[in-house]
Formats: structure tokens, sequence, C-alpha cells
């Protein structure tokens, strides 16, 4: 549960820091706005997925809708005051300002708002909390869910699938994220001689540079424990190695996590959960469905 106030709770606020008839900046009518709330500093490090700040996200939606409405001017690009329609709004809704309110005044006016979060959804078929998200934490939270989704369902294609496969499958991930470097390349070892190691990615053309890798197949419920990591402890120190990658669909016990962050080899462990945010952040095992573009007005154009 987030502590930033929603978008909508800014609004009031906003409108009381400009209420002084003053010409002031986005960031600073922004900052003010946040005080006004008593946005903690605490709540200030929270960050939506694309990595803006939260609370400066939903402040900056309260600006932009409020402009819509008529109750602020932007006499420059990033300047604002407030209008003498501002000054009403804000003596009518003095502790704060709903959606469906603005939404009401702004269309008395006769000005053009656009879609305000959740505008198009019913309430059977949006979430309590939706209306009180931005545009672009909707989308954002949309995606995230999408990729739950295909991420669970990763994880049970690959259980089904024999070891050799996910085997293979693991390499396919780390040379898409870059570690065969230019030239380098992946080998699975051969079953019968594994020697407690599935796969070998050479850095470099020459092979002076290698990671090994183990690669388990187990049910996405259960644990790893210490046991499985000192084997390929073993296993590393068996090819005179001092890093490798266990990657699993299951996960780790504490007691393994704990281990494989005390020791010298450097060991790397990837559970289901990881593995298949790694897959579709590198798109192995998935494929781009669709693609949006997230538009916003060019200020250059207008200046």
């Amino acid at each position: 549960m987030s502590d930033v106030p929603m978008w909508h709770e800014f609004m009031a606020p906003t409108l009381r820091v400009l209420s002084d008839g003053r010409l002031r900046s986005a960031r600073e009518t922004r900052d003010e706005a946040a005080r006004v709330l008593g946005v903690t500093e605490e709540a200030k490090l929270e960050v939506i997925p694309s990595g803006q700040l939260r609370w400066e996200n939903r402040a900056l939606w309260a600006l932009s809708y409020l402009a819509r409405a008529g109750a602020l001017d932007r006499p420059t690009r990033g300047q604002y005051r407030i209008t003498g329609e501002g000054q009403q709004l804000l003596a009518g809704h003095p502790t704060g300002i709903a959606q469906s309110a603005l939404k009401a005044w702004s269309e008395r006016r006769g000005a053009t708002l656009g879609s305000t979060p959740a505008a198009h959804a019913t309430s059977a078929e949006t979430p309590p909390d939706l209306a009180t998200l931005s545009p672009l934490e909707q989308v954002e939270d949309g995606i995230s869910s999408l990729h739950s989704a295909v991420a669970s369902e990763l994880l049970s294609r690959l259980h089904s699938q024999q070891p050799q496969f996910f085997e293979r499958a693991v390499l396919d991930l780390l040379m898409a994220m870059g570690y065969g470097g230019t030239q380098g390349r992946a080998t699975p070892t051969q079953l019968s001689r594994d020697g407690g190691i599935d796969g070998v990615i050479d850095q470099d053309a020459l092979g002076l540079s290698r990671v090994y890798v183990q690669a388990k197949l187990y049910d996405p419920g259960a644990a790893i424990g210490r046991p499985a990591i000192q084997g390929f402890v073993g296993a590393l120190h068996g090819q005179q190695a001092n890093q490798g990658v266990f990657i699993t669909t299951a996960r780790y016990s504490r007691e393994a996590i704990d281990y494989a962050a005390n020791i010298s080899t450097r060991v790397v462990l990837i559970d289901g959960e990881r593995l298949a945010s790694l897959m579709i952040k590198y798109r192995v095992g998935v494929q781009v469905r669709q693609r949006y573009e997230l538009v916003e007005l060019d200020e250059d154009f207008f200046e």
C-alpha cells in the first residue's frame, strides 16, 4: 500500500499554493503541494515501474488536469498561475476536490477535460483503487499484471519440459543477457558426465573466461536447500572455477541463500520468479504481441 496521496488529493493543495496569484514553476508548485499534504521523506522515495518518483507523477497529473479544466493558466512552458475560475473552484472545495467534482465543474464551463483515470470503466470491472491512480500508473499496473500472468505460465511450461530443454533455455537466457560477450558461446554439458555442471559459457573466443551453470527443474512451490548449493560449489572447485550461476524454477531456502552469500566462491542464485522476469525482459521464450506509444504535448511546438 502506497503512502503517497492519490493524484486527485494534490488538486486542492495545488490551488492553495497558487491562490496568491503568483506565477510559479511546476517544480515549485509540486514541492509546495507535497509539503501542504505532508508527504513524508520516506513516501517520496517510492517509484513507479518507469523509474519516476510516484509523488511527482501524481502531483504533475493534478497540475495537468487543473490546467485542462481552466482552473490554472500556463502562460509559458512549465509555469502556472491560478485563474479566477480556479479561485472559485478552491472556494467551493477548500478541503479536497474529487475527480467527479472536477469533471462536473469543468463541463459546466465548457472545458474539455478529457478522460480522467478510470473514466470509461464500470465499477464492476474496475478495482476499487484504480480511479485513484494516475493514468501512467494505470498503464504500468496493467502491463505489470499481464507480465505476472505470462511469468506464471512461463514457469508452468518450463516445468513441463525435459531437463535438456530447460538447460538450453537457461543458456539462451544468459547469452541474451550478454554473458557470452561478442564472440563467446554457450555449451550444454553431456548428461552422462556433467560432474554437477549443466552448461558452460565461454565469455571470449578462446574460453579464457568462463561461467559455469547449474539448471534444475524443480516444482515451483519447492525450496532448494543448502546441500544442493554445496554440491554445486564442489563441482565448481572440481573445475578450478570461482564463479557460477544456479538457476531453478523453484525457490531457495534461507539457509541456501545465506550459504551462497557467505562463501568465497561467487555463486549467483536465480529462483523461478526472477528467472521468469528475466526471460520476459530479455525476450527469451516470449514474444512482443503489440506495442503502444505514450505521447505528450510538444511544448516547443507552441513556443
